[in-house]
């Protein structure tokens, strides 16, 4: 089973989304693929993540990974304006591979509103649903 820390929320698309502290004002998130999703592209050799500024609708095609089998499209989670988007990347994409929940997020969301954690898969829900598409 893949790792699936309990910090996160998930979405069917393979997305994790965080609650992010400190700096941040409230209401702004992270967000990354699954340690799954990065596995099962294989070694990635390209990134493309959005510019800070650009606004996001919840479900929109925002990023893009690229591996040696595959590329795919990365879904932003939640509605918002790109705070951050973590530039490493396209010099290192090898990043996501390594630490899919660490150093290999690919951008920050300001929500437009109350993040509602409900609407996305929680730790377990998330095991469950990786678990009922390997059947």
């Amino acid at each position: 089973m893949s790792d699936i820390p309990n910090d996160l929320r998930y979405t069917k698309s393979h997305e994790w989304v965080r609650k992010v502290h400190g700096e941040a004002p409230d209401g702004a998130v992270e967000i990354g693929i699954s340690q799954h999703a990065q596995s099962a592209l294989g070694d990635l050799v390209f990134v493309e993540v959005p510019e800070a500024g650009r606004t996001l609708s919840a479900g929109e095609a925002s990023a893009v990974v690229e591996s040696v089998k595959a590329a795919s499209d990365v879904y932003s989670p939640v509605s918002g304006k790109v705070i951050a988007a973590n530039g490493e990347l396209a010099a290192r994409p090898e990043l996501v591979n390594q630490d899919p929940y660490g150093a290999g997020w690919l951008f920050r969301v300001q929500t437009n509103g109350p993040f509602d954690e409900a609407t996305l898969m929680s730790p377990v829900a998330y095991a469950q649903y990786l678990a009922d598409e390997a059947k």
